[in-house]
Formats: structure tokens, sequence, C-alpha cells
């Protein structure tokens, strides 16, 4: 599949007992982490587990525009030679970004304290989404950025010559923006002090130290305070990418609202900012344990067991868990359809932002099959039909979402009647073995219309 060509029209019928072991693949965040700070540290780092998704496979191509050696060993180990902190090269060629936010977001900090030139464009959502949140604060290192009306890409910056340290206050909860200014932080001088009011996943904060740089964080009045030692050797690292989080959480959820289900998904990442879903599901009356709990890479481990769980009720996500899983509010959605009662998803605009309106698109997907679904610009509720009860039959659109287009076919396993999407192939970006896992669970997605 390919989230930048012909579009895959897909369908999931109501399926038997999911039952099995989904081996998902790595972290997508760390994956672009390790590539680019392999790429600012000084020799060879080794990378195993790496999503070989496009997104990830985007920002490898981009490393190797910037100077640095990418190698591709197979079977997800990977090396990268480094050309250390400042060191990046000026691309020849314009850096394709693909649908990833998360890769040109980090690429801009860790490019905007370099004394080169560069222009970034992606596929149309990528070229879609605001960009003001990264060049604002990056400006106050001294970098210059000229893009398209409402600072959308395709987009050119001019890093900085003699970039100054900075203070930045991160005015809503993204690890995105608060990454790049951390990575644009490691070529300046003095201390670049990073302040977030809502702590949001902190794989840059521990890989950074992981790499060597000099880091120190503090809760203070203002909120969560990071400052970094500016100018620093990153040293390589060998790098073990645990399996992703927000990938899992479809065979997952697939598993909760699927008739006698069983599902094991192991050595997932529970960093605690990016394990809210779980909780969540939880407390929605899932039966969701982990199990063989460990630590791998300074980041926290377990295997997952979801079952199916046919007493789910609707309940209120606490607005303070919206970091933790802003990227799984759609499947989240799907579950509640499944569930008795109302869930109330609240303090969630960050949703109107990502690859699509994932509140929009998940509302009119949702409405189309059958279930209720109000909505705010900072706020959705979905009302449950209760298991069994969900109509389905409808195609939606996805929007170029690998997201909404996962949770529609998740949703399909379940309905009374098949769920299509009219282009699944930006699953590609993220999730590229998603059919065939859920087919070897036991799984009915075909491509084409149902």
């Amino acid at each position: 599949m390919s989230g930048h060509g012909t579009p895959i029209p897909m369908s999931s019928a109501p399926c038997g007992p999911l039952s099995g072991t989904a081996n998902v693949p790595g972290d997508k965040s760390i994956s672009h982490r390790s590539l680019i700070l392999g790429a600012m540290a000084v020799g060879e780092t080794r990378i195993t587990g790496l999503l070989e998704g496009e997104d990830v496979l985007d920002t490898a191509k981009a490393m190797q525009a910037f100077g640095a050696t990418v190698t591709n060993h197979g079977g997800g180990e990977w090396t990268v030679s480094g050309v250390g902190v400042g060191g990046f090269a000026e691309p020849d060629n314009v850096i394709d970004c693909g649908n990833s936010g998360t890769g040109v977001r980090l690429i801009m900090g860790a490019m905007a304290t370099c004394p080169i030139t560069v222009t970034f464009t992606g596929d149309a959502s990528l070229n879609g989404r605001p960009m003001g949140r990264v060049t604002d604060p990056l400006a106050l290192f001294g970098t210059r950025a000229v893009g398209r009306t409402g600072g959308r890409l395709p987009m050119t910056l001019v890093g900085a010559a003699d970039p100054v340290p900075v203070r930045y206050v991160v005015p809503v909860p993204s690890a995105q923006v608060k990454s790049a200014v951390l990575l644009a932080g490691l070529n300046a001088p003095g201390q670049t002090v990073v302040i977030e009011k809502e702590a949001t996943r902190d794989h840059t904060e521990r890989m950074l130290q992981g790499f060597g740089a000099t880091m120190h964080v503090a809760e203070t009045d203002e909120g969560r305070e990071i400052t970094l030692e500016g100018q620093p050797e990153l040293q390589p690292q060998t790098i073990v990418v645990p399996r992703d989080p927000s990938s899992a959480a479809f065979p997952v959820c697939a598993a909760i609202i699927t008739p006698g289900s069983d599902v094991l998904v192991p050595n997932i990442g529970l960093n605690p900012t990016r394990a809210g879903l779980f909780t969540t599901l939880q407390e929605m009356g899932a039966d969701l344990t982990y199990e063989n709990m460990r630590e791998e890479g300074g980041e926290p481990v377990a295997d997952l067991r979801a079952k199916f769980s046919p007493d789910l009720r609707g309940i209120a996500v606490p607005p303070a868990r919206v970091a933790s899983m802003i990227d799984e509010y759609p499947v989240l959605s799907v579950v509640a359809a499944f569930a008795q009662g109302v869930t109330d998803m609240q303090g969630v605009k960050e949703l109107r932002v990502k690859e699509s309106d994932r509140i929009d698109a998940m509302a009119k997907g949702l409405r189309a099959a059958g279930v209720t679904v109000d909505e705010g610009e900072d706020w959705w509720k979905v009302t449950g039909l209760g298991h069994g009860n969900v109509p389905g039959g409808v195609t939606v659109a996805s929007q170029l979402d690998h997201r909404i287009a996962m949770a529609f076919m998740v949703m399909g396993m379940a309905t009374q009647k098949p769920m299509s999407v009219d282009d699944g192939s930006p699953i590609a970006t993220s999730f590229p073995l998603f059919e065939t896992l859920m087919a070897d669970l036991g799984a009915q997605i075909t491509r084409g219309d149902a």
C-alpha cells in the first residue's frame, strides 16, 4: 500500500473470534527519534525493531539527504553513521515527509540551528496541516520560515547561522513542538528551556539523555521545565525499539468488541505518557491485562492480553489524559459505539489538526453507521448502542488518514453489516502489515467495496 498513490478501497466484515499473537510494528515515535538523533551523533548508532512504514522511511531518506549514512540491514535492523550536532549538510533537493507531521516537525527542529536552507513538502494531507506552531518557536533561535498561507507546506526554512538559546512555554500540549525546540536547542550555546503546562510523551527527553545530552527536568509553578545544555557531542547508541502502543490499539480494540476474542500483543511500550488508551479501556470495563512487565532501553514494556468484553460502559475520559492518548481517540470512539451509555471526550481540539480533522471524520462515519455523535470545537460525545446493536453497512471517507481508515476497519468486525472506507492506502504510513496481521487473527478485511 502507498499513502501517496492510487486510492485503495477496503472493507471489513463481521467475523468470528479473533485469536492469536499480534506482533505489531515498532513504535513510530521512537523510530523517528532514533534516526534523527543517530544522525546528530558522532559514530554509528544501531537500531533494531525500527518501524518500516512510509513515515519513518521518509525520515530515513531525509537524514541521508542531510549527510548521515543510513543503512537498512533487513529485518528491522538499521545503522546510522551520524554527522554530529550542527553537522547537517544542505540537501540537494526538497525534503518530502509524506504524511508525517511528526517527521517534518522534528526534522525542522533538528536543522533549525544549522546554517543551511531546506525546503519541506508532503502529501496533500500534510500540506494542509499548520506548521506555525513549530516555526514560531524556531524563529526565536534565529530561524526564518517562508511557506504558504496559514503556515502550510511547501515551506522553506533558513537555519540560524548564529543561534541563541531559547526559553519557551509550549502553548498547547504537543510533544512535536516540545521536541522540535529541544532538537534545535542542541546546536545553540548555553541553556535552552522548554516548559510544558501539561506533560506530553517524553521519548525525546529519555532518548537525549541516552545519547549523552545533559538535561534537567523539574516541576515548577509554570509546569514541567526541561533544561537542555547546548552543543554536546552526542554518543552513538544501540536502540531496541519497543512495539508501538498506537498500533497495538487496533488489534486490542478489535478483540474487545468482537465476540469470543482473545489476543496477545507482546512487547508493547507502556511509557506513561503514551498508555492512556489502555487505562481508559479498563475503566470502560474492558478485559485487558498486562503480563511480563519489564523495562527495555529505559522504556517500560509489557505483553498485553485483550479479550472480548460484552459489558462495556461509557465514561467521561479525563482531559488530563488527552496527551497520553491523542492518536487513539478515533479507535476509542469505535469502542464507545459498542458500549452502553455516553463516552464523553473533552479537551481534544488537537484532533482537529491531525492528518485530518479526526473529530469530523469519525463523527461523520459513526453517524452514517447508525451511532449518535455530538461534537463541539474541543469535545465530542459518542452514545453507545451496546454489543450487537451497531448497524454499520456504509462506506466512510478516510480523508487520507491512516488512523481513520484502521478505526473503521476495526468497527466492521463487530457491526451488523460490513464497513468500508474509500481509501485504505494511508495505512501503509504507520502499519504496513495491518491487513496481514488482522487476517492472521481471524479478521475479514478485503480490498474493494463491500
